[in-house]
């Protein structure tokens, strides 16, 4: 088996029970593009988590899920407001303005989360038709920083938003983790408080692949099915998705990965600043750890332990664990840097 690194959720492997559930999906035919009882059963099993008054439409990925769920919720002279180093900003190469058609107005923000104060000014040109209308405030829960908003950040977002004819948004690949982190339930964190759509992450938390877009404002999704193929993410097999999102969410599993994930990330941050050398920038609340660490010494421990370098200038490193990272995986990796940086 290869070494496990560091580098991202996405390079783990797919849980086990994940493989068992695709594997007893995979028998016999059932009718094709979600009208199966895997998927019944799986929208069923959303709704014991977020309530019965919901839709939920299954996809293959975090961007289409993204840029789906936007576009339902924006017209193309309307706007998203997000942090700049939100994954629809950074890491989905435009698609949320090609496919969408809407404009990003990012912010900067030191710690990923999104503030009311700094949405304000965005609003002076509401009704000017010479300026793009802010629609929709998008905020990742947990946010690219390994930050985690609480239910109180998020009832002031979605306030602030619902009072100014805005919805609020939840890129929620790490969603798993932030409740875990909260010791929170699935609801509480976001229809209860005021979320319109969500993004709910499977691959970062031991899904083979397969994310959903969730509408807690059913009249957000009216035209979904429409967009969601129109846009090239309407699986012909959805059972194998639906089946993975059963097992995920029908007992604990979602919890305990993420759970563990975190409880993960939060040995190796205190690992790593036992090293003089290395500083954390960000505090360890989900299952990221963010650390300078010296430049000359970052291509010696990535040869051994990939991980990325999240921003060239400081040197500052991202590390992620995921739900298969164990302490021995940690306790090598501290190993190597305590023999390299000095």
């Amino acid at each position: 088996m290869s070494k496990r690194s560091f580098a991202s959720d996405n390079n783990a492997g797919v849980h086990p029970e994940m493989i068992e559930a695709i594997r007893a999906a995979n028998d016999g035919h059932v009718v094709a593009y979600g009208d199966d009882p895997f998927t019944e059963r799986a929208v069923k099993v959303f709704q014991k988590h977020f309530g019965k008054d919901i839709a939920v439409y299954f996809v293959f990925g975090g961007t289409g899920a993204n840029v789906l769920g936007l576009k339902a919720m924006t017209n193309s002279y309307e706007a998203v407001v997000c942090a700049e180093t939100a994954h629809i900003n950074v890491d989905e190469c435009g698609a949320p303005e090609k496919f969408a058609g809407c404009k990003l107005l990012s912010l900067r923000t030191p710690d990923g989360k999104l503030r009311v104060e700094q949405i304000k000014p965005l609003l002076h040109g509401v009704g000017f038709e010479h300026h793009v209308q802010p629609r929709v405030i998008s905020v990742s829960q947990a946010t690219e920083m390994g930050t985690v908003y609480t239910k109180n950040e998020f009832k002031t977002l979605a306030r602030f938003a619902h009072d100014n004819n805005m919805l609020l948004h939840v890129d929620g690949a790490r969603i798993a983790n932030a409740v875990a982190s909260l010791n929170a339930n699935l609801k509480e964190i976001t229809v209860d408080a005021g979320v319109d759509v969500l993004s709910f992450g499977g691959a970062k938390n031991g899904m083979m692949y397969g994310e959903a877009v969730v509408f807690f404002n059913q009249q957000l999704g009216e035209n979904f099915k429409y967009i969601r193929k129109q846009g090239m993410h309407l699986p012909s097999k959805m059972r194998f998705i639906s089946a993975q999102f059963e097992a995920l969410l029908s007992g604990d599993l979602w919890r305990r990965s993420a759970t563990h994930a975190n409880r993960m990330a939060r040995v190796l941050a205190s690992e790593l600043e036992k090293v003089p050398a290395i500083k954390l920038t960000q505090p360890v609340e989900a299952n990221g750890v963010f650390a300078v660490i010296p430049e000359k010494h970052v291509e010696a421990l990535q040869k051994k332990y990939f991980f990325y370098v999240w921003n060239e200038e400081t040197s500052e490193c991202r590390f992620m664990a995921s739900f298969d990272t164990t302490e021995e995986d940690i306790k090598d990796f501290v190993a190597l840097v305590r023999k390299i940086v000095k």
